[in-house]
C-alpha cells in the first residue's frame, strides 16, 4: 500500500533526500579503508537496451558513458586502479552487426581518450589487456595511440580487457614460460606464483580488492581468473547503464566491513 502511494510521488521530490544520503555515504566511505583496485564486469548493456526497445549498440554506448562516470568516482575516492571487462574472446561469437558496432565504438572511444583533458589532468594511464591480435587493425591502432599518449602517467590506471579471457591469459603465460625454459632463460625450479604473474598480460597490475558484476548474473565469466583468488565479490541486479554512484558507494562500504584473511 505504501509503495503504491509513493510510486505516485514525483521522483524530483526524492532528489534532495537521495543527494543527502549519497553525500553522507561518500563521507563514511572516504573515512574508511579504501580498496586500491576495483574490477568490474560491465554486464547488462544489451538487456537494458532491449528493455527500452533499442538496438544493442544503444546499450553499449550508454555503458561507455557510465564507465566515464565510474572512473571519476574512483578518482574522487582515491582508488588508483580500475579494470573493466569490455569484450571477451567469446563475444566474437555475437552477430557480425553487433561486433562491428562495438569495434567502431572502441575505436572512437580510444581516440577520444587521447584528447580527453581529464585523462591528462589527472594522470590516468590506459592499458588494454587481452589478445589484441584478434582485434581489427583500426582498433589496434587506436589502442596503441591511447596507450602511448598516457604511458608516462602513474596517478591512476584504467585497464580495459578487450578480446580477453582468463583462461587465454593463463594459457599464453604458460606458453611463454615454456618457450623461455627451452631457450634457457628460465629454470624450471624457478617457476613460482610470482614468476607466473610476470608473464600475464599486465605484470605490474595489483590483484583486485573488489570484483563487481552488474546485470544480475552471479558468475565470473572467465574474468581475471589468476588475479581474483582473494578478491571480494559483489553481484548487483541493476544493468550497467543504470549503475548509480550510490550503488558503488554501498559496495565499497560493505567491503570496508569485511575481514580479509587471505587464508589465515
Amino acid at each position: 500500500m505504501i509503495y503504491r502511494l509513493l510510486s505516485h510521488v514525483p521522483h524530483i521530490l526524492f532528489r534532495p533526500v537521495y543527494d543527502f544520503y549519497e553525500r553522507y555515504l561518500f563521507e563514511k566511505v572516504k573515512s574508511g579503508n579504501m580498496p586500491k583496485h576495483v574490477a568490474i564486469i560491465m554486464d547488462g548493456n544489451r538487456r537494458w537496451a532491449r528493455k527500452l526497445e533499442k538496438p544493442p549498440w544503444y546499450g553499449h554506448y550508454f555503458g561507455s558513458r557510465k564507465l566515464e562516470e565510474i572512473l571519476e568516482w574512483c578518482r574522487e575516492l582515491g582508488i588508483r586502479t580500475l579494470t573493466v571487462y569490455a569484450f571477451s574472446t567469446e563475444n566474437f561469437k555475437r552477430s557480425p552487426e553487433e561486433v562491428n558496432a562495438l569495434m567502431n565504438l572502441f575505436e572512437r572511444k580510444f581516440k577520444e581518450l587521447v584528447n580527453d583533458e581529464r585523462i591528462h589532468r589527472h594522470g590516468v594511464r590506459v592499458n588494454v589487456i587481452g589478445r589484441k591480435e584478434l582485434l581489427p587493425e583500426n582498433v589496434r591502432k587506436a589502442i596503441e595511440e591511447a596507450e602511448r599518449a598516457t604511458r608516462k602517467y602513474s596517478n591512476y590506471t584504467l585497464n580495459i580487457a578487450l578480446a580477453y579471457g582468463g583462461r587465454s591469459e593463463i594459457t599464453d603465460a604458460v606458453r611463454d614460460i615454456v618457450g623461455d625454459v627451452l631457450a634457457g632463460k628460465v629454470k624450471p625450479e624457478d617457476i613460482d606464483e610470482d614468476l607466473i604473474k610476470r608473464y600475464l598480460y599486465y605484470p605490474n597490475m595489483p590483484d583486485p580488492d573488489i570484483v563487481i558484476r552488474t546485470g544480475g548474473e552471479v558468475r565470473i565469466s572467465n574474468f581475471l581468473l589468476y588475479q581474483i583468488a582473494y578478491s571480494e565479490l559483489f553481484f548487483v541486479d541493476v544493468y550497467f547503464p543504470e549503475f548509480r554512484k550510490i550503488d558503488f558507494l554501498r559496495i565499497i562500504r560493505e567491503y570496508q566491513k569485511r575481514q580479509r584473511r587471505f587464508g589465515r
